[in-house]
């Protein structure tokens, strides 16, 4: 492999400590791939191979129902990602990861990714990354639970979540759980209280 990702070797040493000799194995074990905005990493109903790194740009997860494509949650670089389920049983994917803007990803399939966890690096990393994935999880499903979207959509704009410039309305507004006329509303009502 002619290229390594660097970016990759900075994120696993925010979870564990890593030597030369187990960062060199790990390296030679991923692929580049590049997405152009509006592509599709994985599709539903296809199984995922993979387990990713995004080194830049920003990405989508997304079911349909009822015909109606309704987003889950959003990566953004740097950050480890895959299709949890599909990945680790190789079963079809309920969810499809789309690109949403162009993104650079690192690739490692799943007998690689098991081979690994005979370094206690990898074995270490992925185990809390994991771990912190199950935490946002249920972060993500308390909010929904206990949040009207616009109590959500608020609490980003006082966190000043990147994602308010980054994702398009649509997106961000199914994310919410609301139509984008609906978030516009949100909107117009918040920029009319910060004019008094």
């Amino acid at each position: 492999m002619s290229a390594k990702p660097t970016q990759l070797r900075d994120y696993i040493t925010k979870y564990t400590p890593l030597s030369d000799a187990d960062w060199a194995a790990i390296a030679s074990k991923f692929s580049k791939i590049e997405f152009p905005a509006g592509a599709l990493v994985l599709e539903e109903d296809k199984i995922c191979r993979y387990l990713y790194f995004l080194e830049s740009g920003l990405l989508r997860y997304y079911i349909l129902k009822d015909g109606a494509e309704v987003t889950k949650y959003f990566t953004e670089a740097p950050y480890c990602f895959t299709s949890q389920v599909s990945f680790s049983a190789q079963i079809p994917a309920r969810e499809s990861i789309q690109a949403l803007e162009p993104s650079e990803i690192w690739q490692i399939t799943l007998d690689d990714t098991n081979a690994l966890l005979n370094l206690p690096s990898w074995s270490t990393f992925v185990r809390k990354l994991i771990q912190e994935v199950q935490y946002y999880t249920e972060v993500i499903l308390q909010e929904l639970q206990t949040e009207t979207a616009e109590q959500r959509y608020r609490r980003m704009l006082h966190e000043k979540d990147p994602l308010l410039k980054r994702v398009p309305l649509k997106y961000l507004a199914s994310y919410l759980g609301i139509a984008p006329q609906s978030l516009s509303r949100i909107r117009r009502k918040i920029a009319e209280e910060n004019r008094t």
